[in-house]
């Protein structure tokens, strides 16, 4: 399970919190969508989950380990995808994923099998021998989720996971996504498209200006607004907009 508790974050040029006590539980086996307007707190929030923010206030444990007392062990059990993956540009994608095996000491014969499904299942299994810096936003955004996916981590982390992919790759994360979660792993991850969250989440969070609006599943928002037949958007738009 992922808990966040009471968590707080403020920058220095800024007059609130970017994010304002924020408590969240997520349970394992579950694909949890953050949804919010721009500038909402979602990327601070995601960023103090990964280790790369110190929240001002607050804790943040999975399964147990927290991410300041057991912080090298906490990490072991995360994947991230950010919105603007960061590679070595001049290595291949080969070299890249084998690096990172390197890090996690995944024997020649698990990772050469791992990455052969994974690039295939992504569409990528063509290219690995290309240069990086050749890959459009797109194939960086599928090599970022193989990366992630490589070392079987408990909790996947994703930052706008959609952005710049294809119909078809879309649609192929979004299986991966949901057989990740059948397999009693943790998918978080933030996204714009209202659509997606609707029909792949079991549970959302609705943040804006820093502060949580709502905590649970589409079908419980949608018991709460103005009819059974609104669809996320119009849920999402109606709670935001709320007292502007």
């Amino acid at each position: 399970m992922l808990i966040c508790n009471n968590l707080s974050k403020r920058y220095a040029n800024q007059n609130r919190n970017a994010v304002d006590h924020l408590g969240l539980s997520i349970p394992s086996g579950q694909i949890f969508g953050f949804l919010g307007p721009n500038g909402a707190g979602k990327s601070t929030t995601i960023k103090m989950l990964v280790g790369l923010l110190q929240p001002d206030a607050g804790e943040i444990s999975f399964d147990g380990l927290d991410h300041t007392k057991d912080s090298l062990q906490y990490k072991k059990q995360i994947g991230y995808v950010a919105d603007e993956p960061a590679f070595y540009d001049k290595m291949t994608a080969l070299e890249h994923l084998h690096f990172i095996a390197d890090i996690y000491r995944i024997d020649a014969q698990t990772r050469t099998q791992r990455i052969a499904s994974l690039s295939e299942r992504l569409l990528l299994d063509n290219v690995l021998a290309d240069p990086i810096h050749s890959y459009s936003h797109g194939m960086k955004q599928k090599l970022a989720v193989i990366t992630a996916l490589l070392y079987q981590p408990k909790l996947l982390i994703l930052d706008e996971p959609m952005v710049g992919l294809d119909p078809k790759a879309s649609f192929i994360l979004k299986q991966l996504l949901k057989e990740y979660a059948q397999q009693g792993n943790t998918v978080f991850f933030s996204t714009h498209v209202l659509e997606v969250a609707q029909n792949l989440c079991d549970t959302l969070g609705i943040i804006k200006e820093g502060s949580l609006l709502y905590f649970g599943s589409f079908e419980e928002l949608q018991s709460k607004g103005n009819g059974n037949d609104e669809t996320l958007e119009q849920l999402f738009l109606e709670l935001t907009e709320e007292g502007q």
